[in-house]
Parts: C-alpha cells; sequence; structure tokens
C-alpha cells in the first residue's frame, strides 16, 4: 500500500541546486531523521496548466512558502504576490539570460514544469535566503479533484464578487462549494478591494479548508477513500520530497491539523511602472525574510499583525 502510494504521484526535479540545503555526502535516510525534526521549508506551486490546451502556457498562479515548524506542530503559509517585481537569476541553458521582472514570469521563462519551478526556486532563493526541503505542484485540475472527493469544503464568502473566469456570482455567506465553484472563488481579485492580496487570502483559506474537510470526513482512517484521493490526484501532482518516501514525509507531518495554519502577507504593495502594475516590498519585508531564514515566524507575526490573514 505504502508503494502504491508512493508511486502514485509524479516524482520531480523540481528544486535549483542553489535552493537546496548543502547536505552533501549525507545519506537521504540519515537526511530525512535530522530534517523530519524542523524547521521544514517547502515551496507549494498551483498551476494554470489546462491537459486540454497544452499550447496555451502554463503560469504560476499560486505561490506559497510552507514553513513547518521545529516540532512539526505549526505551519506558516506565506503567499507570495505574482505580481513581485524581482531579480530573476540567468539560467542559459534554458536560454534566459536573467533581468527584473514579475516573479511570476520565473516559471514561464523556466519554460514550466520541472525547470519553470527550478527557475522559481532560484528566484525566491536569492529574494529571501531560503533553503527548501521539498517542494510540490499541482494543476488546478487536482485541486477540483481533491474537493470533490471530499464532498466539497466550507468556505465564507466576506465580499461579493463576480467571477471574471466563469462569470458566476459569488455572494456574501458561508457554503459548501464543490471543486470547480471553491477554485474559481479563490483564484478572483478583480472586484476585490484589496486585489491580489484578497485572491492570496482566499487561497490560504482553501488549503484551510481542505485540510479541515479531510480530518472531518475521516480521510485518514478510511483506506479505499485515501486510495481513491490519491489516485485521483497523482496524475496532477509532481512532488519533490528530496529524495525521502512520500509517506516517511507525511507521517512525519501527522500532528498538523488546521488550526496549526496561519496566513501570511509579504509586506509590500502594488504600483504602476508606466502601464503596467507591479508589486514592491515595503519596509518591513526584510525582517520577514530574516525571519524565515531564522525559522523564528511566530515571533515576526505578533510583531507584525496587520501582515496575518485570519483564516
Amino acid at each position: 500500500m505504502i508503494h502504491r502510494y508512493d508511486s502514485s504521484v509524479t516524482r520531480g526535479d523540481l528544486l535549483s541546486a542553489v535552493s537546496r540545503p548543502d547536505e552533501t555526502g549525507v545519506d537521504p535516510r540519515v537526511r530525512f531523521r535530522q530534517t523530519v525534526r524542523g524547521p521544514l521549508n517547502f515551496l507549494l506551486i498551483g498551476s494554470d496548466k489546462r491537459a486540454w490546451s497544452p499550447d496555451a502556457g502554463e503560469r504560476s498562479d499560486t505561490i506559497i512558502i510552507a514553513q513547518v515548524n521545529q516540532d512539526l506542530t505549526k505551519v506558516s503559509l506565506i503567499s507570495i504576490p505574482r505580481d513581485l517585481l524581482v531579480d530573476i537569476p540567468a539560467n542559459r541553458a534554458l536560454g534566459f539570460e536573467g533581468g527584473s521582472d514579475k516573479i511570476n514570469a520565473a516559471f514561464s521563462y523556466g519554460h514550466g514544469g520541472d525547470t519553470g519551478v527550478q527557475l522559481l526556486s532560484a528566484t525566491l532563493t536569492r529574494l529571501t535566503g531560503v533553503k527548501f526541503n521539498g517542494a510540490a505542484i499541482i494543476e488546478f485540475s487536482g485541486f477540483r479533484k481533491v474537493i470533490d472527493l471530499l464532498g466539497g469544503v466550507d468556505l465564507c464568502v466576506d465580499h461579493a464578487v463576480q467571477s471574471i473566469h466563469t462569470g458566476k456570482h459569488f455572494k456574501v455567506g458561508c457554503v459548501r462549494m464543490n471543486g470547480a465553484d471553491a477554485l474559481d472563488y479563490s483564484r478572483q481579485r478583480y472586484g476585490l478591494p484589496d486585489g491580489d492580496y484578497d485572491r492570496q487570502r482566499h487561497q490560504q483559506q482553501l488549503l484551510k479548508a481542505i485540510f479541515q474537510r479531510a480530518g472531518d470526513s475521516g480521510l485518514a482512517y478510511n483506506p479505499l477513500k485515501l486510495d481513491q484521493l490519491i489516485r485521483a490526484v497523482g496524475s496532477t501532482l509532481t512532488v519533490d520530497t528530496g529524495g525521502v518516501s512520500l509517506t516517511d514525509l507525511m507521517f512525519g507531518l501527522r500532528r498538523l491539523g488546521p488550526d496549526d495554519l496561519t496566513g501570511i502577507k509579504v509586506p509590500s504593495y502594488p504600483d504602476m511602472v508606466g502601464d503596467v502594475s507591479y508589486v514592491f516590498l515595503s519596509g518591513e519585508a526584510p525582517s520577514l525574510f530574516t525571519a524565515l531564514r531564522a525559522a523564528d515566524l511566530p515571533t515576526w507575526v505578533t510583531a507584525h499583525p496587520k501582515w496575518v490573514n485570519p483564516l
């Protein structure tokens, strides 16, 4: 069963060499026993790749750095604004000479997939100084499958909004949404008071809602349902766990629950350069990156409550 689960998802080499911890010569089994104690940093990517339209390209619509604390009991989710202006390092093997652009472009310059995440991870390491223990990229169709197999998720709409993708009106109030609606709602940014910052918060809330629903439904204790979910999502999920088994990693994180998640916004502000909209880091961003490198995000959160998202 463990082999069945572990082989159900696609394995990828998602992290740039500069973004991995320096563990040259360390046996992977020893590495896991060392890192499972935490802290652990993961790069999570939501891709808008369309299986029915492979020529339409692929974008990193969602970029989240997830840091698990020292004793593996808390997770901080840091959403990276996709319009954040950053320096993207060169990768001549990909034909990219480097330069300043929106961070969302790094994934595209890397041609999506494994190489796209590698360039994105190198960009984030240059920006924050953080190294990653693993990464995952999931296509949005995978999110829909997860939510539908869970029987929907409970989300609270805080501002009425009309989808730019489907035209659907989302009214204020709490409701159980199916996969298509939950994903559609969490991707909206136009027509919301705080634009992309609202979108980031809604995506963090969606992750918590999935976590909550999985626990409430007893998914972890239902081998048939768990098997169905993992195998259904596997084709849309690519993971890089640094050489350790996915099941060992899941077991190491078994104590985490939905109430253990904290959502964080990167201190930043939107502005126009000519006719192009960008997001720029504000004065409190360096202290966030320092706390991230030191695995001391709870202290930073206490000192900077305005950058904490209510989940």
